[in-house]
């Protein structure tokens, strides 16, 4: 799944959630305020940690290929190095 859709889905669902939160609220309007604070405090600290999780995979992917380009380079190296001194 494409990490910017979840990521704008995320916050459709916390806007959404606010919103439904006021209009449907049976509790005074100070504590429905507090329980909005609380939700979108929880969603922010998700939406960090999944934010992060993304961060941290590509850059491994990132590690990785950084990794086999310098390998494969060092092979190139030796073979060429080893070609031409088997032709000189």
């Amino acid at each position: 799944m494409n990490s910017g859709k979840v990521l704008l889905g995320v916050l459709a669902g916390v806007a959404i959630g606010a919103t439904l939160g006021i209009l449907f609220a049976p509790d005074k309007g100070s504590t429905t305020r507090k329980k909005i604070a609380k939700k979108s405090d929880d969603y922010a600290n998700e939406l960090e940690v999944r934010f992060n999780e993304f961060i941290e995979g590509i850059t491994r992917k990132y590690q990785n290929v950084k990794e086999e380009a310098t390998q494969m380079a060092e092979g190139g190296k030796h073979k060429a190095e080893s070609f031409v001194e088997d032709n000189t």
